[in-house]
């Protein structure tokens, strides 16, 4: 009867322990990634959080069969 309670007090022992949660080491910052923005996504993309890769063209306003439309400013001149 003890080398049974024995047993089993060991394996609940070890079997608390393997279920235990283990916390995940710390990464070290480095400086100079911390500086540098990424300019395009993983896909390749650029990605347009940056203001580097945001570009300001002005909207083309056209009609259907693809002339300008002359109701907005930019189409006027």
């Amino acid at each position: 009867m003890k080398k049974i309670f024995i047993a089993l007090l060991f394996l609940l022992t070890f079997g608390g322990y393997s279920i235990a949660q283990t916390t995940p080491k710390a990464k070290a910052k480095t400086s100079t990634t911390a500086n540098k923005a990424p300019t395009t996504k993983k896909d390749g993309t650029p990605d347009k959080r940056f203001k580097a890769n945001k570009t300001t063209t002005p909207p083309v306003h056209t009609k259907k069969d693809g002339t300008a439309d002359k109701r907005f400013k930019e189409n006027k001149k």
